[in-house]
């Protein structure tokens, strides 16, 4: 009886390191417009905000944004120069040519080209990072970019996806974490 308790408790532990591991990971990277090198005049004024708003951050996840560092660059800036396309002052700048942003808080991101002329022609992304209690795994599919083909793929442990206008239902951490407990304790 002791041995089997025993072999319980070592399993729910071992289940619970796996659990905690694949719940911390959970940070994604997404390529701006989810293709190489589209740091660039778009096609349309307003495609990378398009992208952006069908597109759900939450805090730690990275934004990638891939150009040509000899003729382009990215500014982080604020509202009002995001709105004026004002280059003059930026937050941050970055000219790497691949550059790899943290989004480390929940609040609006805002970044335009530094290439005179661009953000005028649309050059420029507005990202909206959903605060914690917003970016429940029940409000959309967890998704990240698989690094060879840029496609959105589900990384955490497989559970019901609600689609558009259907129901269904996927485990946040603490549920799942209630689930596990309460069928352990009914194993012992």
């Amino acid at each position: 009886m002791v041995s089997i308790k025993s072999n319980t408790l070592v399993s729910f532990l071992a289940f619970l390191v796996i659990f905690v591991f694949i719940s911390f990971c959970e940070a994604k990277e997404f390529v701006v417009d989810g293709k190489a090198n589209s740091w660039k005049i778009p096609s349309s004024p307003d495609e990378f905000n398009k992208w952006a708003e069908k597109t759900r951050f939450q805090i730690g996840d990275y934004l990638v944004l891939k150009y040509d560092p000899n003729s382009d660059s990215v500014l982080q800036v604020n509202e009002e120069d995001y709105k004026n396309c004002n280059k003059a002052n930026p937050l941050k700048s970055y000219q790497d040519g691949e550059t790899k942003i943290l989004l480390n808080k929940s609040s609006p991101f805002f970044f335009i080209s530094g290439a005179n002329g661009h953000c005028e022609k649309g050059q420029k992304l507005e990202v909206k990072v959903l605060s914690p209690q917003h970016s429940s795994k029940a409000h959309s599919p967890v998704l990240a970019q698989t690094p060879a083909t840029h496609t959105p793929v589900e990384i955490l442990p497989p559970a019901p996806t609600p689609a558009s206008g259907s129901s269904g239902m996927k485990f946040g951490i603490i549920e799942g974490f209630i689930v596990m407990l309460g069928s352990f304790i009914v194993l012992a």
